[in-house]
This record gives C-alpha cells, structure tokens and sequence, in this order.
C-alpha cells in the first residue's frame, strides 16, 4: 500500500460536505468516508468545550462524550501514521465503451457495459476480444431515510426473475447527457430485457432496505425491524441531497451563572441549614462567607441554596440562551489576554440617528471570540438543520428522514474551533413589542405563517413537528442579512467569511456577527472597527433594503404564491437578502424585508420606517 495518501480533504470540510458516510470522487477512485470507529490519531488533538459536549451527550443518550479535531497528516516518518481511511464505493462501474445501440423505434443510444468492480481485470473492462478499457463509477445508488447506503441490484432491476449472480452482461443505454431518467435505460444483453430507470422512482421497485451501513464496515448492517420494513429509493450519487452533515456549533462562553454556583459551593456547607432569607443574611455576615459571596446579589444566592436543598437540578437553557445571558450580563465579559476565549465589551451608545433610536439598546464588542463546531450524524434526502434556539430537533420519523450514526458505539464525535472576533447588536425588548401589536403587522405574519403552513403540507410535515419561528425572529433574520452585505464592503471580509447567529426569544432580541473562518481570516480587527460606527453601516443596510433590483416583483411576492412555491420568503430574493449559505443558520430561509424597512409595496409593516 502507498505511504502517499489517495486525496486529502481540510479537517473543516470533514465536519460538512464530506463528513463520515459521505461519498467524494477522489482523482482516481469514487469512495465512502469510513466512521469514526477507522479514524486513526485523533487522540491528540482533544478540543475542550464542555457545553457543546454535554449537549451533545444528551442528544445521543450517552453518557459521556469527547471531542477531537480530525486528524491531521502526519510528516513525520516515525510517527504513528494517521489518517482517515475510506471505502471504494460504489461496486457498480461503467466502462468506457465508445459504442452505440437503436432501439425498435429506431432511436439511437450511446451505451456501455455495466458491471459489478468483482468482474473486473486488474482494474479494467475486458471485452470478448481481450481488449481493456477503463472505467468509472456508476453514478446511481439506493438508500433510505435512515441513511442506509447500497447499491442498486441491477439484475433484479431489469429483471426481477433473475438471479444475483447471472453472468450476463448488462448496458447501460443512455439517450442524452442530460439526467432525464426517461432516456436512461437498462438493458440485459441475455434475456433483452430492457427497463427505464425511471422505473426506479416508483415507490417498490428497489426493493427493502437491508439496513446496510458500508462507511462503519462490512459487519455493521442494522435490519430494520419486521413490522416496519423501509423501501429504499434512487440516490444519484454526487447529487446534492446526498448528504446532509448535522453540525451543532456554541460560542465558547463564560457563563455568568457558574460563578455563583462556584461560590455557594464553597460555603454551602455553612448555608445548608438556613430556612428563611432573613437566616442567609445573618450567615453571610460571618468573614469567610462574606468573602466567598463578594459582588453576588443575596438573592440569586438564596435562590441558588433554596434550589440545593431541594435536591433540583441546575436550570437548563438552550443554546443560545445561555449566549445572550452572558452578552448582556455585564459590561465587560471575560479578559483581554493572550491565551483568552473570550473577550467583550459595550461600546458607549452615544448620539444615536433617529431612526434607530429607542430601538438599538446596546452593542457590544467583541474582540476575541471561539466557536466550536461538532458534527453529531447526517441525513440523506432531506436536511435536518438546528433549530431557532440552536438546537437539533427530535430524532423523529414525522420529519421524513433519521439521523445517521457516526460510529457504531459513539465515544466521540469530530469537531473543530474557529478563533475570530464579532459585534452584538441587542435590541429593545419594549420597541419590538409595540411592534408587533400594530395591526398592519399581525396581517403580514399571518401571511408569512400561512406560507410556512402550506410549506408544511407540501413536505408532508405534521404542523405540531415544527415550529414557526415567529416575526421578531424573522425580523432580526432579514436585518442581518442586510447588515452583512452592508459592513462586507468595509470590513475586509468577504459577505461568506461572516456568520450570523439570531436571538429570538425570551432573553431578548439581538443579531451577533462574527468572523466564520478557521484561518487567520478571522483575526484581523476588521469587524471591530466596523463596530465603532455601526450606526452608519445599519443606516446604509436600511437603504439597501427599502429598493431591491427585482421590485416591484420582489417586494409584491406573497408566501402563498404555489406558482414560486418560495413559501418561507416574504419580500426576499437574489437581489436584496439572499447571502452565501455558509454565513446563514437558516439556509437563507424566513427572510422578509418589508418586516425591516417600507418597500415599494408596503410601509405600514417596517420596524424601521422610513418617515423615522
């Protein structure tokens, strides 16, 4: 075996695109990428992060799991080798025949032999007159909404009374270079059978599912139970609902309530026997305890040993609960050093412009930040993304697909950290709550939610399975969108190099941008000195959204339309609020810029109306 690997892939692209279970062309070969039970020297690259890692553990209901960076290429010879080995997949092959077949019609098809990798003559085709020819991966397999992977039983497939192992050769005849199934057809050179394979879109015809899993091993198939057999279903291979990575990312935080909880403990011993507030003060009067509790409000202390001695366990919060706590706790979050995670700062208010005032209530920047990002499973056919709050929804059939594992017995899972920088916005709470009590405002939601409704009924998704995200979400979404395009211009980023990260609920409304590159992209300072005139760069990403260049017909499109079937768009489009994938937490979806700004068709819905 060669000491060079076959391709190489970055350690960031392993967590997405080509994850465990996914299928990439290398230059000379088409294959799986194994599980990470075939992962080799991994174990020195432990990334900490003990809130991604507890979150993780509870959604694969284990009880402990870590997190390693994929590894990386090893040059020194005398080092234990690592690496990620892959499976030759799939074992179906086409061989490059130049050669032609009509058909009774009088038709003309270009075909090729087809046939399984075992028939093969070191490496190549060999035809009746010994001549080789080389050969490439067929490009059609089947699989499940499990995620099971197989390739297709070709022989059944034109003839279902044939037996697998048949010696006849199979053609592959295809009637044009586009990816019409009607024009593609297989054909059995023995029996003439001859079957399109758009025959293999009819529910049944591939057969069951035999639960095979080829990127965890040979021995890894998981039956599907008796009583609920699954059908497996057409996947062309480099299509791209082939794979769907599952990725579940945190900002590294200090989070404010652990250092209260830090401090109870250390003299909780002394508190344990208070039964009433009036108690706690006396007992925090005593030196030790005095010092132990220095800067912590009684009350959330009290709060904290009533909780104890009830035997409860620490409140839970959502992901991005925790995140927006933590930005607005205090003015200054975490340290300026070298080897810190995190560091932020409110920047001063000032003389706000009209049109924001009452409304922007505090930025904060942040000139060191660290996400981690760790890929938990992956879905075929159809994505399953986190939701509003950052979380993973249930693992639930009614959403059409499951989560595929990544290893048979998961310890473990791959994940990796991007050091960057980036600029909170919070907004008032009381501005957007008046907001949404006009009138004008409740008829566009109610046109956006029954957009989202007949989105769910086209997908076939049980309505109580997801959840709409409501107009404040929205509304901070589409800001952000323009924000992006707005401070891109100034800030040395390209619009793909900045994430966004919505705040929607209870513990208030806010927009965080941040830098999404793991290189050093993300440490240059651009973003924080964009966030000392911040103003300015919101005020030209209100301009960019009152005019788009597809108006009037962007701004006059409706959620109902079925003729679009954009069911999650409001006045959105290419034009004005559409941004690069990698930089939105919503696939570019629930977007509405007639909720931000007056359009062309509307100006009694705007949180920032243009008379302001």
């Amino acid at each position: 075996m060669s000491n060079h690997p076959h391709g190489e892939l970055r350690q960031s692209q392993l967590l997405t695109t080509f994850g465990v279970g996914s299928m990439v062309d290398l230059p000379d070969h088409s294959v799986l990428i194994s599980g990470l039970n075939h992962w080799r020297g991994y174990e020195n690259h432990p990334i900490e992060e003990p809130r991604l890692a507890q979150r993780v553990s509870e959604i694969l209901n284990v009880p402990q799991i870590k997190l390693y960076a994929p590894p990386a290429a090893e040059s020194d010879p005398n080092q234990p080798k690592t690496g990620i080995p892959v499976f030759e997949f799939p074992n179906w092959v086409v061989a490059q025949v130049d050669q032609t077949y009509r058909d009774n019609s009088g038709k003309t098809y270009q075909t090729r032999p087809l046939l399984p990798r075992k028939r093969l003559v070191k490496g190549k085709y060999e035809n009746e007159k010994r001549k080789k020819f080389s050969v490439v991966p067929v490009r059609f397999v089947q699989a499940c909404r499990y995620g099971h992977l197989s390739d297709i039983d070709w022989y059944r497939f034109v003839n279902p009374e044939c037996g697998r192992n048949c010696p006849a050769q199979l053609w592959l005849d295809e009637g044009g270079t586009g990816n019409d199934f009607s024009n593609i057809f297989i054909r059995c050179e023995q029996c003439q059978k001859r079957r399109p394979l758009a025959n293999a879109l009819l529910k049944g015809i591939l057969g069951y599912c035999q639960g095979d899993r080829p990127w965890l091993g040979k021995f890894a198939r998981e039956p599907h139970p008796e009583d609920q057999p699954e059908m497996n279903s057409l996947l062309v291979r480099s299509a791209s609902n082939a794979y769907f990575s599952q990725v579940l990312s945190v900002i590294s935080l200090p989070e404010t309530d652990q250092k209260l909880r830090d401090a109870v403990t250390a003299v909780y011993d002394d508190l344990e026997e208070a039964e009433e507030f009036a108690e706690l003060k006396v007992f925090s009067k005593s030196k030790r305890i005095r010092k132990q509790l220095e800067g912590f409000d009684l009350k959330l202390v009290w709060n904290e040993v009533q909780r104890r001695q009830k035997g409860e366990a620490p409140p839970t919060k959502t992901i991005k609960q925790a995140e927006i706590e933590t930005l607005l706790s205090a003015d200054e979050v975490g340290t300026d050093e070298p080897d810190s995670q995190f560091y932020a700062y409110v920047r001063p208010l000032g003389s706000l412009p009209k049109v924001l005032e009452n409304k922007l209530e505090r930025i904060v920047l942040i000139p060191r930040l660290r996400e981690v990002r760790a890929q938990v499973g992956f879905t075929r056919f159809e994505p399953q993304v986190p939701d509003f709050d950052g979380e993973l929804p249930e693992d639930n059939l009614d959403l059409k697909v499951k989560r595929a594992p990544l290893d048979i017995d998961t310890s473990w899972i791959p994940a990796i950290e991007n050091q960057g920088e980036g600029i909170f916005l919070h907004f008032n709470q009381d501005a957007i709550e008046r907001w949404l009590d006009r009138e004008a405002v409740k008829g566009r939601v109610q046109q956006l939610r029954n957009g989202f409704n007949l989105w769910c009924k086209r997908r076939d998704i049980p309505r109580d399975q997801v959840k709409f995200p409501g107009s404040a979400y929205i509304l901070m979404h589409s800001l952000s969108h323009l924000l992006i395009t707005a401070i891109s211009l100034d800030c040395g980023y390209s619009s793909s190099a900045i994430r966004e990260r919505i705040y929607g609920g209870n513990s208030g409304y806010g927009i965080l941008l941040y830098t999404g590159s793991s290189g050093s992209e993300g440490t240059l300072g651009g973003l924080i000195e964009v966030g000392k005139s911040i103003e300015q760069h919101l005020l030209r990403a209100l301009d960019l959204g009152r005019l788009c260049s597809n108006d009037p017909i962007c701004s006059q499109h409706r959620p109902t339309d079925t003729h679009e079937e954009r069911f999650l768009h409001g006045a959105a489009c290419h034009g004005c609020l559409l941004i690069s994938e990698t930089s939105c937490e919503q696939r570019n979806e629930f977007l509405d810029r007639a909720l931000v700004v007056n359009t062309v068709s509307d100006s009694e819905t705007a949180f920032f109306p243009m008379d302001s």
